[in-house]
This record gives C-alpha cells, sequence and structure tokens, in this order.
C-alpha cells in the first residue's frame, strides 16, 4: 500500500460529495475525492430530475452527478473510483483513510456518504427503479399526476408520502403488511382521513409488475398475510417509504449519532464533534433529503474545512 497525505479527503459523491469537492478545489486544498460504492450517490439511480435548480426542462440523475464531477475535476479535483473500508480517527490528526488499494493520511475529512433507501429485495427491484418505483415521494411524485399509486410502509413516512403523493394521483394505497402502525396517531388519522388513500392491510409484496424496459411498472403482487392469497393490485407508481439507512458504518461507531443513526453535526454548520472532521448530505440529514440540499451542505462542509485549516495556519 502506498500512503499519501492531503487537505481534504471526501468520501462519497453525490451532490453533497462532489459540491464539496468543487468548493475545496477552488479554495486550492486539492481536494481526493473517494467514489465509493455508488458514485454520484442516489441520483444515478432515478431518470428524470425537474426539481434542480438551473435545468427548467429537467435533467437526467446521471447526468446531472456527470456534470458535477466534470466541474469539480475542471478546478482539481482527484478523484479515485475505490470503496473506504475504514477511517481512523482515533489518534488525532491527520487521520488515516484507508481502501482496498491505499492508505492516504488527511488533515481534514468530510464525509459524505449518504443514506440508502431500505428496499423490499424483490426480483428486478433495481431494474423498476426510475421506470414506476421510487424511494422519494418529493422527487418523483409529479410524474404520476392523475394515475394510482401504491406506497409501502406503516410509519410516519409512509402516511407522510401518502398524503402528498394525493396531490398527483387519482388514488393512493397504502400497502402494509400488518393490521397495527408504527405510524404515530396524528398521522395515521391525517391519512386515514383522505379520501383519496385507500388502504390495504395484513399484504405483503411479493413481485413488481410489468416490464421496465416497456411501459414501466403497471402493479405489484401482494400476499394476504392471513390466507396466503396472493393478488395483483394495479398501479402505475410504487412508492417505497420503509425508511433510510445512512451509510456510516466504515466509520466504526466513533461519530456521534442522533436516534436513527444519522451523523450529528453542531447546530448551523457541518462540523462534528472531532475537530477536523466535518458531516454533510443525506448521512446526516433525515428530514430534507433533496439532490438541492445536499449540495448546499457539501458547500457549508467544504467552507468550514477550508476555514479549520486557515485557522490552523494552513
Amino acid at each position: 500500500m502506498t500512503e499519501d497525505v492531503r487537505n481534504v479527503v471526501i468520501i462519497g459523491t453525490g451532490p453533497a460529495g462532489y459540491t464539496a469537492a468543487i468548493y475545496a478545489a477552488r479554495a486550492n486544498l486539492k481536494p481526493v475525492v473517494f467514489a465509493g460504492a455508488q458514485p454520484g450517490g442516489q441520483l444515478t439511480i432515478t431518470t428524470e430530475v425537474e426539481n434542480f435548480p438551473g435545468f427548467p426542462h429537467g435533467v437526467m440523475g446521471p447526468e446531472l452527478m456527470d456534470k458535477f464531477r466534470e466541474q469539480s475535476v475542471r478546478f482539481g479535483t482527484e478523484i479515485h473510483w475505490e470503496i473506504v473500508t475504514s477511517v481512523d480517527l482515533s489518534n488525532g490528526r491527520p487521520f488515516t483513510v484507508t481502501t482496498s488499494e491505499r492508505t492516504m493520511k488527511a488533515a481534514t475529512v468530510i464525509v459524505a456518504t449518504g443514506a440508502s433507501a431500505r428496499l423490499l429485495g424483490l426480483p428486478r427491484e433495481n431494474e423498476f427503479m426510475g421506470h414506476g418505483l421510487s424511494a422519494c415521494a418529493t422527487c418523483d411524485g409529479f410524474f404520476f399526476r392523475g394515475k394510482e399509486i401504491i406506497v409501502v410502509g406503516g410509519g410516519d413516512s409512509a402516511m407522510e408520502e401518502a398524503n402528498f403523493l394525493t396531490r398527483f394521483a387519482s388514488k393512493v394505497t397504502l400497502v402494509h403488511r400488518r393490521e397495527e402502525f408504527r405510524a404515530s396517531k396524528i398521522m395515521l388519522d391525517r391519512a386515514r382521513a383522505n379520501p383519496k388513500i385507500t388502504f390495504l392491510l395484513n399484504r405483503e409484496p411479493v413481485a413488481y409488475e410489468g416490464n421496465p424496459e416497456a411501459g414501466g411498472l403497471t402493479g405489484l403482487r401482494v400476499r394476504n398475510t392471513k390466507t396466503g392469497e396472493l393478488e395483483v393490485v394495479e398501479a402505475k407508481g410504487c412508492f417505497l417509504a420503509i425508511g433510510h439507512v445512512p451509510n456510516t458504518g466504515l466509520l466504526g461507531g466513533q461519530l456521534e449519532t442522533d436516534e436513527k443513526g444519522y451523523l450529528k453535526t453542531v447546530p448551523g454548520s457541518s462540523r462534528t464533534k472531532i475537530p477536523g472532521v466535518f458531516a454533510c448530505g443525506d448521512v446526516q440529514d433525515s428530514y430534507y433529503r433533496q439532490a438541492v440540499t445536499a449540495a448546499g451542505s457539501g458547500c457549508m462542509a467544504a467552507i468550514d474545512a477550508e476555514r479549520f485549516l486557515e485557522a490552523e495556519g494552513h
């Protein structure tokens, strides 16, 4: 293994990581980015993005991330298409970042590893993503105007997304595997009071119907958890609202997290409890989870890192 020492090492790409790289590179900090297991983040598994400023006619998710990457490289960002396997923050600065190919020392570290939507693990799930299947109502609800939609889940997120989607859908069917809900009473009551929402309980999803390459999703096959009977719920869209998992495993518990497992930062900043370590994007944001807010927090992280280094005489 080779060893290197850098001013700023950014773990993860996506809007947060790439924006942090753009700002750090323009500050002449010569940042290094490790792209991770999903270069470009969650936007690379979406189709058209219509709510990112500056693209009045929309832009494909992978294309948008390519533009972010190109801009970061233009200013001198060094990108390694590697997965970080561990980060050692225990011995103070410089920190140690390790991949399967190298060990690198970093004066500052920006964590932009994002969060992964919990999926059902059904066949062809990744193929249907962006072709009728989504894990973000705010991102994709608009595409299903006047159509029937399914929401899978039983928590507050499912109730919130079901209510939100009634702005667009002609009908929303909420599929839940039990009769009891994890959702709070107020959120559940709000969903039950919405005339566009129908509840289909004691149903477990078993397969996606349709063809992701020709027409997309046409429905969801479900199993009755009490009788075992199979049925198909017809819909043009299916939204998974069963939660997100922040990608913090590589940190080994070295940074403080909230009750949901998201990294905690000092309010109004990207600073973590360890000086010189910053967090941005969906790995520390369980509320907004949007490309534009992730990009904004990436900007914050780069500026925070720059000022941290400047205060130390860099």
